[in-house]
């Protein structure tokens, strides 16, 4: 994975630290885990990340936040892939969610005049709650393992080209310091 880039991008542990909004809790920010990029790290992180990006709940930055500090996972990378679902995309994703829990329960059930707000949510939660749920559920699961896989399988691959690009530089320079002293 490259590291140099993540790094590039990702907040300073000191910065989120010293934030004053984070003094109460920023004895548990010293933890050095959730700063490290290695493929454990960053796999755990990207699983709680779209994990949570799919849960149909506020505060889903804050679970994430809450995960990453209990499995010691990389804190800033599963509270930014929480924003997946972001203004732009969190209708149609629940809207999918819902979809998927209502064929998965065989519950089909029309819901009258979808609007964005508290008022229609707390109104259809009855009718729209059990499906949303678990096509949520299984969303982000699916999601988050498949995330996890690959960012596992990227990072193994780019390790072993880095091994073998390293063992063809040491056989290069091996093979010209032969022709050196076999030359002189």
């Amino acid at each position: 994975m490259p590291k140099k880039l993540l790094l590039r991008y990702l907040p300073k542990p000191t910065l989120i630290r010293e934030h004053r909004a984070l003094r109460p809790v920023s004895k548990w920010l010293h933890e050095p885990e959730l700063w490290h990029l290695h493929r454990r790290s960053v796999a755990g992180a990207t699983f709680i990340g779209l994990f949570c990006a799919f849960l149909p709940i506020p505060f889903q930055m804050l679970i994430a936040a809450l995960l990453a500090v209990a499995f010691r996972c990389n804190l800033p990378i599963s509270v930014m892939l929480v924003w997946i679902t972001n203004p732009l995309t969190v209708t149609p994703i629940f809207y999918f969610t819902y979809r998927l829990g209502a064929w998965l329960l065989d519950i089909e059930r029309e819901v009258p005049g979808i609007q964005l707000g508290w008022d229609w949510l707390v109104a259809n939660i009855g009718s729209i709650g059990l499906p949303l749920i678990v096509g949520s559920l299984i969303c982000g699961w699916v999601a988050g393992l498949t995330g996890m896989v690959v960012v596992r399988v990227v990072w193994r691959q780019h390790v072993i080209s880095r091994w073998r690009q390293r063992k063809e530089t040491r056989r290069l320079r091996r093979q010209g310091a032969n022709q050196t002293t076999s030359g002189s």
